[in-house]
């Protein structure tokens, strides 16, 4: 399967291609059309660039994680540029996961006021949600993600090939950002990953490229919609942020050191479900439906500081807040999504209380 989607703005055309073992020949491509390129590269990720490197290609190789999301990561990246003399033909190209892509992009986005990004994801989570939409940026002490832009990268490109290197961990946090989609937009493609699964996990091909392509499809209709999550009705982007309040908060709360975003939004979905539930707008079937799928999965459901005043404190701050409330992407059915603005801080922590 070799596919192409493409997302279009106003001002910009992102194209996603979907293929196998063509990253050294998209970094040609790219190469040829661009006076210099600077390849960002995660230090995990085992490819080998350096004997097909072109003159012109400058590969800066950086431990990732979580961590690297800062203001000063920020300024060094962005002088190391500099230093090298980048100008406004020259190209960027994140080669890694989500933390990665977030932070470089915020750099391209920045850098004599904007530069030709590529975004190439090497995690299934990246590949089927970060990588998709063009927000970039970077945390600071007070949450995850509050320093950034809106900037669509020019190309993404989504290598099946590079899954096979990662862990069964690193598979199922990805697959959580899968399941959201479904969970918010699309019933039958519920339906379908509860069957297949397993053969999912197992990196089956046939089954990770429709996994990937429907949720590409699902978060490119929240994205052509609302580009810069603007609106507050059930189009807009922030729709995509079903299991993120909570789910963020986790990771903030712990310094994203107990668990990956993966297992973070896990959880957070599973509790913006109960909180769904509670409010009289899921089912308890399905969410019972719900529950019973992330548990064959073996899908983080959840953790102590849900009962806690503490994480209260981190949730206020997310940016989908306003008016004093605490706004929530929920789900009244499998498969249906809703902007819900009813809720201050103290009724928040009385419901985490109570499911």
């Amino acid at each position: 399967m070799q596919t192409k989607l493409s997302i279009r703005s106003k001002k910009l055309k992102t194209e996603i291609l979907i293929k196998k073992d063509y990253i050294s020949k998209f970094i040609k491509i790219i190469a040829k059309k661009n006076e210099k390129v600077f390849c960002f590269l995660d230090s995990k990720i085992n490819i080998n660039l350096k004997s097909n490197e072109q003159k012109n290609i400058k590969i800066i190789i950086i431990r990732c994680g979580e961590k690297i999301k800062t203001l000063e990561k920020y300024k060094v990246l962005s002088e190391k540029l500099i230093k090298n003399n980048v100008n406004r033909k020259s190209a960027i190209i994140a080669i890694g996961g989500g933390s990665l892509g977030d932070l470089v992009g915020f750099v391209a986005s920045t850098v004599l006021r904007g530069l030709d990004f590529f975004l190439i994801p090497t995690t299934l989570l990246s590949q089927v949600d970060s990588s998709i939409g063009g927000k970039n940026g970077v945390n600071t002490l007070y949450g995850k993600n509050l320093l950034g832009t809106f900037y669509q990268p020019k190309q993404v490109l989504i290598d099946i090939s590079v899954l096979n290197t990662l862990s069964k961990k690193e598979i199922k946090s990805g697959y959580a950002e899968i399941i959201k989609h479904a969970l918010i937009k699309d019933y039958s493609f519920f339906c379908w990953l509860e069957k297949n699964t397993d053969k999912l996990f197992d990196l089956d091909k046939s089954i990770l490229e429709k996994a990937i392509y429907k949720s590409i499809m699902i978060k490119l209709l929240y994205v052509e919609k609302d580009e810069k999550e603007i609106l507050s009705n059930n189009d807009s982007r922030a729709m995509l942020n079903f299991g993120h309040t909570i789910g963020h908060a986790i990771e903030s709360h712990y310094n994203y050191k107990k668990f990956n975003h993966g297992e973070a939004i896990s959880i957070g979905i599973i509790t913006e479900a109960k909180i769904s539930n509670y409010l009289g707008l899921l089912s308890s079937y399905e969410l019972e439906r719900i529950i019973k799928h992330f548990k064959k999965c073996r899908l983080e459901t959840f953790d102590n500081i849900l009962k806690s005043k503490v994480l209260i404190k981190k949730i206020i701050k997310d940016k989908k807040n306003f008016l004093n409330n605490i706004n929530f992407s929920l789900i009244d059915k499998i498969g249906n999504s809703i902007f819900y603005k009813k809720l201050n801080k103290e009724k928040v922590f009385k419901i985490l209380k109570k499911i």
